[in-house]
């Protein structure tokens, strides 16, 4: 007997409802096209929520002399020669636009004195360049974005929806399968376009700063119908991440922590930065700060609690409750700590993917036709290094432009009917986790973060890199068997039984990549190769070829000469 299930059609169906899918509901929207966006988890509940920070922007507030030039630049050099030259122009360029955007939308900005949209210093950048809402710029981007999405009436909106498969026909993605969690409702959705926009994949790590969602959905998704996923080898490890309690181990520390000042310490309360990078100190580049707290640990010069200490308790408390009031209600609750008279414990955390699905700089368009991406999901702008608030600024400017991407392409595409053998297929693969009798998913989960964790963390060996693959091959080898017991609404089991096929998927990108890659760039590090290796100016490229993953490379587009002139061209 045919499983029932419930018909959607759209313009283009938008998966994933944080800063870069709605930003492109938005533009679909407002282009007159019918759109829906599914969410994993409740609307306003988005990974995007937890950016604290602030949007990296050339507006020159602050420091007049800042523009979009400079902000280039800072870009190519910090992804270490690796990023697309043109996502990185779209996004110097366009990142003021969408900041002064979100404000006539009803974003509420810290300002100057004479009422200007304040910015702040952030590790990597030349200026200060961060715009930014206390130490809750995510939460404000959130509010303002869905604020405007639920007040447009060609905009459909469901939520605790999990999309199980993507739809293909004739080479074209054509709409999606779903399971809406909170009932049980199987969903298939018809769309002209589909926009990716499920962010990261920081939970394939034991110890992330990634909230729940963050497991690699849209890699799988996109991989499976035949996107070339690229630069998976460069996951950044946010240098300062809560150290305890164990329930919080891992809880993102705000960049704006040491962006207003904050100086890190080791256990002998050496200023060790100073000797790591004498001029940025606790400014430099995320990768170089990383390593730096990861090296003072390994050293025998770390905290009672495993870390090192972050300072801004100096700042004095009015000062610290003003700019940082999240990390003082963060560590008050969950640690006891008075960050405005004690010192934090803080160490490197998983925390971004700058790989992910390869797109078209100016579309989003990925390798499948009617398939886009935006956001954390999509690769080529960041590199080898993300800049801190240049992924608030990314899903702005990419969300948008990919928007618009998939909105020109549904005006020339038709709704194309999908074959109900291919959605009752996909619905017994689904139902077909609920026995009783099997492996439990959130054993093999547990066993492939565990590994992530100990095996290609910051510093990465061949030796280690290897035990990582033998288990992760090892971890699909037993996917098959995995079962959850219960029925289909509010089953978590069943969600991470779902989930852990693209958790797969990602680590053995990851881990591939990293072997593949005979050198240190960015966030990249090998032990036995501690230099750049300028043979090495290339994008990895990982596909599915007959049930395999295969990698490829490709060197890194050319810069044009007037915009290499934007570059340290020295250490390139």
């Amino acid at each position: 007997m045919a499983e029932q299930y419930l018909n959607t059609e759209s313009d283009i169906l938008i998966i994933g409802a944080g800063g870069a899918g709605m930003r492109a509901a938005l533009a679909a929207s407002d282009a007159g096209l019918k759109v829906t966006v599914v969410s994993k988890s409740l609307l306003g509940k988005a990974h995007t929520v937890m950016a604290e920070g602030g949007i990296a922007a050339s507006l020159g507030n602050v420091d007049p002399k800042d523009n979009w030039q400079a902000h280039f630049g800072d870009i190519i050099e910090e992804g270490v020669y690796i990023s697309n030259w043109r996502m990185a122009e779209i996004l110097a360029k366009e990142a003021p636009q969408r900041v002064y955007e979100l404000e006539r939308y009803g974003a509420l900005f810290d300002r100057t004195p004479d009422g200007r949209i304040l910015q702040r210093a952030f590790g990597g950048h030349s200026y200060r360049r961060l715009c930014h809402v206390g130490d809750r710029t995510g939460l404000e981007i959130i509010r303002t974005l869905e604020d405007q999405v639920i007040h447009r009436q060609n905009v459909k909106i469901i939520d605790e929806l999990y999309i199980t498969s993507l739809l293909k026909k004739d080479g074209k993605v054509i709409g999606a399968i779903g399971l809406k969690m909170d009932k049980g409702e199987f969903h298939c959705f018809k769309a002209k376009a589909v926009v990716l926009a499920t962010g990261g994949c920081g939970r394939v790590y034991k110890i992330t700063s990634n909230s729940w969602e963050s497991t690699g959905d849209g890699l799988g998704l996109a991989y499976r119908v035949g996107a070339k996923l690229q630069d998976m080898e460069m996951i950044q490890f946010h240098p300062t991440g809560m150290v305890y309690p164990p329930g919080v181990k891992g809880l993102l520390v705000t960049e704006g922590v040491r962006g207003e000042g904050g100086i890190l310490y080791n256990s002998k309360m050496e200023r060790f930065m100073e000797r790591y990078s004498p001029q940025k100190k606790e400014l430099d580049a995320r990768d170089v700060v990383a390593r730096a707290n990861y090296a003072e640990i390994q050293e025998g010069r770390g905290t009672e609690h495993g870390g090192v200490y972050l300072d801004i308790s100096y700042k004095g408390a009015d000062f610290v409750k003003q700019k940082l009031p999240s990390m003082y209600m963060q560590f008050m609750e969950f640690a006891g700590v008075d960050i405005t008279k004690e010192k934090m414990e803080v160490a490197p955390t998983t925390h971004y993917q700058m790989g992910g699905v390869r797109v078209d700089p100016d579309t989003g368009m990925t390798d499948v036709k009617g398939l886009f991406a935006a956001g954390e999901i999509a690769c080529g702008l960041h590199g080898a290094n993300r800049l801190g608030g240049n992924s608030l600024a990314d899903i702005l400017v990419f969300g948008k432009r990919t928007g618009e991407g998939a909105t020109d392409y549904a005006k020339t595409a038709e709704l194309v009917e999908v074959r109900e053998e291919d959605i009752q297929n996909e619905i017994s693969r689904v139902l077909s986790f609920l026995k009783p009798d099997g492996i439990n998913a959130y054993d093999l989960i547990d066993e492939l973060t565990s590994t992530m964790s100990d095996n290609v963390g910051i510093v990465r060996e061949p030796d280690r890199l290897n035990i990582a693959l033998a288990k992760i091959l090892e971890l699909k080898e037993k996917y098959p068997k995995v079962s959850a017991p219960g029925g289909r609404k509010y089953n978590h089991g069943l969600l991470a039984a779902m989930e852990l096929s693209n958790m797969l998927v990602a680590t053995e990108a990851i881990v591939r990549s990293a072997i593949m890659r005979p050198e240190s760039r960015g966030a990249h590090t090998r032990k036995d190769f501690p230099k750049k290796d300028r043979a090495w100016l290339k994008n990895i490229l990982c596909s599915d070829v007959g049930g395999e993953m295969k990698l490829d490379t490709e060197p890194v587009p050319t810069i044009p000469a007037e915009l290499m002139e934007l570059v340290k061209q020295e250490v390139y």
